[in-house]
This record gives C-alpha cells, structure tokens and sequence, in this order.
C-alpha cells in the first residue's frame, strides 16, 4: 500500500507544469524563426542573417530568417506580433521605421511599444548625408545655401514615404530652413541609384549603403549623423556640429511577441550580446560600420520608448499620415 501510495505521488508530481528554471534549461527544443520585416540584401537583412548563424551555434538550434517585406516593414512586424509567445517566433527590425509607425500609420494592427517586447540591441550604426557631386557641395553650409537659393528645385532622394531617411531630410529641411523637393523611391537601393544618377541633389543614406560610392568618388559624404566625428571619416563632421543635437541612425534590433517568458527574453538577451562579440560578428558589423549597443533589457526598452517620442514629434511636424 505504502509503495503505491509513493508510486502515485511521483507520478502526480511529473505532471505538474515545469518550472519556468525547468523551461530555461530546455528551452530551445526546436528551430526559431526569426521575422525579418525587410528584402534580402538591406543592412537589416545582412545583419540578421549574421547574427542567426551566430545563434544557431551556441543556442544548438537553427534560428532561421524569415524576410516579410511590405508596408514600410509594419507587415512583418505585424506577423511577429501575433505570432504566439513561446520564444519561437522572434523578430529583427531598425528601431527607428518601428518607432515611427507608431505615429506615421493611422490604421496599424499591432501597438508599437504594447504588443512587441524589445530584447537587444546588436546593431547600430550611422546615416550620412551625401550629394551628387554635380553640384559642387563641399561642405553643409554649402549645402544650405544651395538649397535656400533654388526652393522647391534642388531635390532630395528618400526610401519611401514616412521612412527614416525622408524623417531625416525633413527634420534636416526644418532645422536649417531650406525646402528641397522630396522624391520618394522604394527602398535605398533606388534612392542611392537615383542619387549617383543626378535624379536628385541630397540624401541621408545609412552608411553601409553609401560607402561604395563615396569611396569611388561617386557621391561626395558631407556629414555623418553621430554624436561626434567618426574614427572612419575623422575629416568629415557631424552633422551635430552644424545642428546641435541632430543624432540618429540605422540601429537594428532583436524583439519578441509582447508576452514572451521572462526566462527566455534574458536568455536571448545573453545569447545575441554573446553572439555580437564572436569574431565573425564583429567583422560583419565592422564591414556595415556598425557596432553593438551594451544595453540591459530595460535599457533597451527606454530606448525604444524615446525613440517612438521623438519620431513622434518628427512625423507630426513633418504633418505626416498614411492610412
């Protein structure tokens, strides 16, 4: 009697649900698919690609990019979203296209800052401001007084409405005052194409895209939008030098499904800062000049929060809406 007594309480007590310490040392038992709301061959696409190969090895499970491009990236953040909070459905995006769709789109299926959970931060990396070299701009103050001199003439080239590099040059428009005309293209690859063709005059271009261009004299690089001048282009200043506090870039970030376990967002957390300082990472992230941020969870999610604030204020000065 004792012994099956015992036999019952051993049996009731392997189904009890494992603890979330249990969940941890399991957890991944199977492949995670990591939503990349952009095409192959972005800065964003690169770099998740880098990274889940990264995670593939020490994680002992393939973490596999899954590109959903569409509607300026909310699509496949829309996807990862709804997407159910297990810890095997994650998502890799720019923060700044995530912040601002929480103000530009009037229609988003998703909340930006409620419904996605930030987790890391492993990329981040500048804008620059480039001109074709036509026009003979050597310098911003040049640029500006170009500009003043032919309003609604001289043009500037952007990804596509409401994307960060047409925010950028509108908030670049206001601060100095000059009123360029916007050509929207779809995507960079466009935009820069459009640029070294002379279709437009300005473009604020994430550096990895630029630097073959300016490299073989195609385009000329007139700032970069870092706090201050960068080890690479140590002749060439900030943007900030000319605008105080004009700072902002192509920072790509690792999220979750709002409701994912708190075990397995740290343990994410640790895997990518991990996998960031892996030699072949750190060559990837030095080939797109970009760098990790050293951010804690929390951290990243104030970030993400100012981010959404302040493009916020951009995208209704700009009196932007998309339904």
């Amino acid at each position: 009697m004792k012994a099956m007594k015992t036999a019952s309480l051993l049996l009731a007590a392997m189904c009890l649900p494992m603890s979330p310490q249990v969940n941890a040392q399991v957890y991944p038992s199977k492949p995670i698919r990591l939503v990349v709301p952009w095409p192959p061959g972005g800065i964003t696409d690169v770099i998740s690609r880098g990274l889940g190969a990264a995670l593939s090895e020490s994680l002992g499970q393939n973490v596999v990019p899954d590109n959903r491009p569409g509607a300026a990236g909310t699509l496949g953040v829309s996807i990862a979203a709804k997407a159910n909070a297990d810890g095997y459905t994650m998502l890799m995006t720019d923060v700044p296209s995530h912040a601002i769709s929480a103000s530009l789109y009037t229609r988003l299926t998703y909340n930006p800052l409620k419904d996605i959970e930030p987790v890391a931060l492993p990329s981040r990396s500048p804008l620059v401001l480039v001109v074709n070299p036509k026009y003979g701009i050597k310098t911003i103050a040049q640029l500006i007084d170009y500009a003043k001199a032919r309003p609604g003439e001289f043009a500037f080239a952007s990804s596509g409405p409401g994307s960060i590099t047409h925010l950028t040059g509108e908030r670049f428009n206001r601060q100095t005052g000059i009123k360029p005309l916007h050509v929207p293209y779809k995507g960079g690859g466009p935009a820069t194409a459009a640029l070294v063709g002379g279709e437009a005059g300005m473009y604020f271009s994430c550096i990895s895209a630029a630097i073959p261009h300016i490299k073989s004299g195609r385009l000329t690089l007139l700032g970069i939008t870092l706090p201050t001048r960068s080890p690479l282009y140590p002749d060439t200043p900030a943007v900030a030098e000319a605008i105080p506090g004009f700072v902002m870039g192509c920072n790509t970030g690792f999220f979750a499904p709002a409701g994912t376990p708190r075990n397995i967002l740290d343990r994410m957390h640790a895997e990518v800062m991990k996998a960031v300082t892996q030699p072949r990472m750190k060559e990837l992230l030095a080939a797109n000049s970009a760098e990790p941020a050293p951010y804690t969870r929390a951290e990243f999610k104030e970030y993400v929060a100012k981010e959404v604030h302040d493009w916020g204020e951009v995208v209704r000065a700009a009196g932007l809406k998309v339904d």
